[in-house]
């Protein structure tokens, strides 16, 4: 794993950040036949999985890039390479905290995600409760905190014929100021 901390030149973080950071994560990831879709850290009964070197699931990428964006700690290609062969099948959930972990040692909680699920197939609503509490669970947050909405492709481009599926999310940070 990379150090502790992204190079990136001669920037230098400011002397007092400000309490409330966003954070903006995106990811997409092909469909493949055989199943079942593991998504939002759930498994979802589908005839197709997601293709990626660890376990794809798109949704955790994006949100564990939304964490780490908003803590400027560059994004998951940095600390989880798919060169390395340790990240070869590795299950998103065990990234995602490990993300969250960096976040919280630079002082900051999560106050709220919001995520979309860009998917023609499956419909995600019958399973949005579930991938609530598992993220939630993932990250010590109540379901209120996190929520997960679907949208369809509308049969366009590689959403809407079924090639891919996609996620974005939103993270807000919040570091209390007397620390």
């Amino acid at each position: 794993m990379p150090s502790e901390t992204p190079s990136s030149g001669n920037y230098s973080a400011p002397a007092n950040p400000p309490p409330v950071r966003l954070g903006i994560g995106h990811d997409t990831h092909r469909l493949v036949p055989g199943g079942p879709l593991r998504l939002g850290g759930i498994e979802i009964p589908f005839d197709f999985q997601l293709q990626g070197h660890s376990d794809a699931d798109v949704l955790l990428h994006a949100l564990s890039d939304a964490l780490l964006g908003a803590a400027a700690l560059a994004d998951i290609g940095h600390w989880f390479p798919d060169t390395e062969p340790e990240n070869e099948d590795r299950d998103s959930a065990e990234i995602l905290s490990l993300c969250y972990q960096k976040v919280q040692a630079q002082g900051y909680q999560l106050l709220n995600a919001d995520c979309i699920v860009f998917a023609e197939q499956p419909k995600i609503g019958p399973h949005r409760e579930a991938i609530q509490d598992r993220i939630g669970s993932i990250l010590q947050l109540a379901r209120g905190q996190v929520s997960v909405k679907a949208k369809t492709g509308e049969k366009v481009g590689e959403v809407g014929s079924g090639q891919v599926i996609q996620a974005q999310c939103v993270a807000l940070l919040w570091r209390n100021p007397s620390e």
